[in-house]
């Protein structure tokens, strides 16, 4: 089967009917409407868009640690806030995080020692470690 060439008349013929259906601005130049300006904020977008994927990149970074490949992000994080300094227990629950913050104990802890108790413990009492 041969294939036909397209002539002149086919690509008006094209153009026409692409305009007619999407519009003139369809079939227009791009260039046409480029100037230093856009040149500029185009240049300025793709900056942007390099800092991020190298900010990306370099929190992915894998560290070796003890023979393992760990990921640089997890070694940033503060793992000592899981650790109540009351009764030494560690822990990942939510709960936990909001007593942490506020008594700077667990909710067992707070439960045991600090509710009703709350003016004592901000004045820096704390139960004895036997």
């Amino acid at each position: 089967m041969k294939k036909k060439k397209l002539g002149l008349d086919d690509v008006a013929r094209f153009e026409k009917a692409i305009a007619k259906k999407y519009g003139h601005e369809a079939i227009e130049n791009p260039r046409k409407h480029w100037n230093d300006e856009k040149e500029k904020s185009y240049q300025e977008q793709i900056k942007k868009v390099a800092q991020k994927e190298r900010a990306a990149e370099e929190k992915d970074d894998k560290v070796e640690l003890d023979g393992f490949l760990i990921s640089k992000k997890l070694l940033n994080k503060d793992t000592t806030r899981r650790t109540c300094p009351v009764c030494k227990s560690y822990s990942f629950k939510i709960r936990d995080d909001v007593f942490m913050n506020k008594y700077d104990c667990c909710y067992k802890c707070y439960i045991q020692w600090v509710e009703d108790r709350e003016e004592r413990w901000e004045k820096g009492w704390r139960p004895n470690n036997e």
